[in-house]
């Protein structure tokens, strides 16, 4: 066997044979024997027993060849059903542990029972392990729990406490589910059947969603019941879904390895098949946020998409407007790169002029005065080309317009819901329209029509 060791967690650095302080060995044996040793049934006699102030109980277990030391906190000596003594024979079932304090190996029980009951613990251990290689403890036959069940189902005793805390729990938690009581008897010899039949008797009600199957605590013989091989295939034939709420949470029982799901507690059951109102609250206040928030979302995408489409419907005059605009643009900005270029060259003509003779000054003078000639001719025809360009699209987009066609002595005719008239055949005698003209409008009224 393998031990890994956390020794960060345990307060020691590195990881060579660096020496250890006694605190840190006897964590790191207290480490290696609980990850080694799962939770194991002793059997022995009880030997030295004192019950603390506290409510511990500390003491012994010893046989013919060995004993060990043992503990028992008060949380769990309280679940005990009986009341130990030196000299009694019992199991525990303990975590094997170190009392790091004083070194001491020792056992942290967790439950205890009279060995008397060794025979029917072997039962339990053989019908398990027959009903699990059946597979009727497979998780995947299990089925999930309803959300927010229409109807929960009780299947437990009328008179017990399991049930007392089972309705105070669902009416604080959810008062306005329905809830169904199957009653039925949870111990002795008639229980077993008893129960199958309240189960059965749920599933033929056909209302619930869920049941719990609850009994309080006890010791093993009290929880036979739930051991029984025919209630277990009951539980697992039915066909609504059953929490098992069986004992306290230390006590396990073959029907809460095949119900769909298992609680430590009748009240652990109640509080697993159905939300808290106030977190019910909470989650409908979320999701009606979240939903707000969405639709907000929404339409502000939508919004946005309007504005977009908006700015792209633009009236085609405006589009040549721009054009225009951006026209001149150009024009100016090679105006000004005439005007840099002959800067740099005037730049240029000067650096040279500084190494030039007197004599040569004057051809120079000429030479410069040639290029600028050039840049000029040839920025005015570049200049004249742009302007004419820009004459012509002016034209084109003034012949376009509607306003030149009627300035010729044409007319636009329109309808009272403003539809153009292309036709003698779209009006009716008597019908008013509207005449555009270049220069106002008429209001008239058609007096007769002549159709070709």
């Amino acid at each position: 066997m393998t031990i890994s060791i956390d020794r960060s967690a345990l307060g020691i650095r590195g990881s060579g044979p660096a020496s250890l302080s006694v605190s840190q060995l006897n964590r790191l044996v207290a480490q290696m024997l609980e990850d080694a040793l799962a939770v194991q049934i002793v059997r022995g006699e009880i030997s030295n027993l004192v019950r603390a102030a506290s409510g511990h109980w500390y003491f012994s277990l010893k046989d013919a060849g060995a004993q060990v030391r043992a503990v028992m906190f008060r949380g769990r000596a309280q679940l005990v059903g009986f009341v130990p003594r030196d000299g009694m024979q019992v199991e525990v079932r303990a975590q094997v542990t170190l009392y790091q304090a004083r070194g001491d190996f020792q056992l942290m029980v967790e439950a205890m029972r009279q060995a008397g009951t060794g025979d029917l613990y072997q039962q339990f251990l053989l019908l398990k392990e027959k009903l699990q290689r059946e597979g009727l403890f497979d998780e995947s036959r299990k089925r999930a729990l309803p959300s927010l069940p229409k109807a929960i189902g009780v299947v437990t005793s009328a008179s017990g406490a399991a049930l007392r805390d089972v309705l105070t729990t669902l009416a604080r938690r959810a008062p306005a589910i329905p809830v169904y009581i199957f009653p039925s008897v949870v111990q002795g010899a008639d229980a077993p059947a008893a129960l199958i039949a309240a189960i059965e008797a749920a599933n033929k009600h056909g209302l619930c969603s869920v049941l719990l199957l609850v009994r309080g605590g006890g010791s093993i013989e009290d929880l036979w019941a739930f051991n029984d091989e025919q209630l277990a295939r009951s539980i697992g034939a039915s066909e609504i879904p059953v929490v098992s709420g069986v004992g306290h949470e230390t006590d396990f029982t073959i029907a809460d390895f095949v119900a769909d799901l298992r609680a430590p507690t009748p009240t652990g059951a109640a509080t697993l098949v159905c939300p808290d109102r106030s977190e019910l609250a909470q989650q409908l206040l979320r999701s009606l946020r979240a939903l707000q928030q969405a639709w907000q979302r929404l339409i502000q995408h939508n919004e946005q998409r309007l504005d977009y489409a908006v700015r792209l419907l633009r009236p085609p005059s405006a589009q040549w407007r721009e054009r225009r605009l951006l026209l001149r643009a150009l024009a100016l900005r090679l105006q000004a790169g005439f005007r840099m270029r002959l800067a740099r060259e005037q730049h240029r003509y000067d650096r040279a002029s500084d190494g030039f003779s007197a004599p040569n000054l004057a051809q120079h003078q000429d030479n410069l005065e040639a290029v600028l000639q050039r840049f000029s001719v040839a920025g005015r025809t570049q200049l004249v080309g742009l302007y004419e360009r820009l004459t012509q699209l002016e034209q084109r987009m003034h012949q376009a317009s509607p306003q030149s066609t009627l300035a010729r002595g044409y007319a636009i005719v329109r309808q009272a819901d403003g539809a153009v008239v292309r036709a003698a055949s779209q009006v009716a005698q008597g019908e008013p329209l509207t005449v555009l003209l270049d220069k106002g409008q008429l209001d008239v009224r058609v007096s007769a029509l002549g159709l070709k």
